[in-house]
């Protein structure tokens, strides 16, 4: 199995339970780590054989920033459904970061694996 992955995919939403939040856009980073099988796109050189990341980063963009779920979890759980049905990926691995959720820490969220590998 191969990984292809984005770090900190930044991406500027609604998100959270309190009201204060549901008026305000926050910045939700994304990890990403995306199984595939990269052996037919190294041989043949072609972004049409493999996972294109910018793709996978300009769906994710545009959904997040016109969702607006209470959840953390929710929000990945869609992120990684997305990825796996209109990417073709049989195991993604989604890390999903809400600085400033919580005071005194620096990092909080939720990471969630789904799929078959």
């Amino acid at each position: 199995m191969d990984i292809i992955y984005l770090k900190d995919l930044k991406i500027d939403t609604v998100i959270g339970i309190y009201d204060w939040e549901r008026q305000v856009r926050q910045t939700i980073s994304f990890d990403l780590e995306m199984a595939t099988d990269i052996r037919k796109a190294a041989a043949s050189d072609d972004i049409a054989d493999t996972l294109d990341y910018k793709a996978v980063a300009k769906r994710l963009q545009e959904f997040v920033y016109e969702s607006s779920f209470q959840l953390v979890e929710t929000l990945a759980e869609r992120v990684a459904e997305i990825i796996i049905k209109e990417f073709h990926v049989p195991w993604v691995r989604v890390t999903l970061n809400k600085k400033g959720a919580v005071r005194y820490a620096r990092d909080v969220g939720v990471i969630i694996e789904r799929g078959t590998v």
